[in-house]
């Protein structure tokens, strides 16, 4: 059985540098009838739960590490048996939400992980945070891009830890290049294309966010 991909909005709060806010988050969930991986743990393990529905877990994959994305990390882990897979460079920001818990395992640039049939490349796109990360599944022709890359331009890069300048980088160089039909699951909002987003990387520059 070919793989499916499952999505979910959890409602809650991101938390950093002193000031929070409401935010809605997407959920992705990638495998088909017997094993799947998630994308990302906000808010609300049974939402997550739900989109899993019983299937065998191999990982949560943490596109980084801000509060409204591992929130339930851990809880998730406890309740699916799978571990947390995180990139180091985002422990820093992993342990002002979880200090006594630590991720199950690491993501690497160009680590791949099996799920269902479906081969998917790990990317690493600083900018957003130090570890963050992109997944890119060619065959399906998906890039799930956690905050790294939205509909309309880049992640925020006005808090700490982040670098308008390298998330930049990481867009250009890692994301743009791949086949404009590519199609982007974000961590916020509306899934886009690199297609669609491609001719406005001048616009972002200039504009500087």
């Amino acid at each position: 059985m070919s793989a499916r991909i499952d999505h979910a909005v959890t409602s809650g709060t991101f938390s950093l540098d002193g000031q929070t806010f409401d935010v809605d988050n997407n959920v992705w969930v990638l495998g088909d009838d017997a094993e799947c991986v998630v994308f990302d743990a906000p808010h609300d393990v049974k939402a997550i739960t739900d989109l899993v529905a019983g299937r065998r877990v191999l990982a949560i994959l943490a596109t980084h590490a801000h509060d409204d994305h591992v929130r339930v990390a851990p809880e998730l882990a406890d309740a699916t048996g799978a571990p947390v897979l995180l990139h180091p460079a985002d422990l820093p920001l992993w342990r002002l939400t979880h200090p006594d818990r630590e991720p199950g395992g690491a993501l690497s640039d160009g680590q791949i992980i099996e799920v269902a049939g479906t081969r998917l490349e790990v990317l690493h796109t600083p900018g957003h945070a130090p570890g963050a990360c992109c997944f890119h599944a060619p065959d399906l022709g998906v890039l799930f891009t956690g905050d790294t890359l939205f509909q309309g331009g880049p992640g925020a890069t006005g808090r700490s830890f982040s670098d308008f300048g390298v998330i930049i980088g990481s867009i250009r160089d890692r994301l743009l290049t791949l086949p404009p039909e590519t199609v982007v699951h974000t961590g916020h909002g509306d899934s886009t294309t690199i297609g669609a987003e491609q001719p406005h990387l001048d616009d972002w520059i200039r504009r500087g966010h």
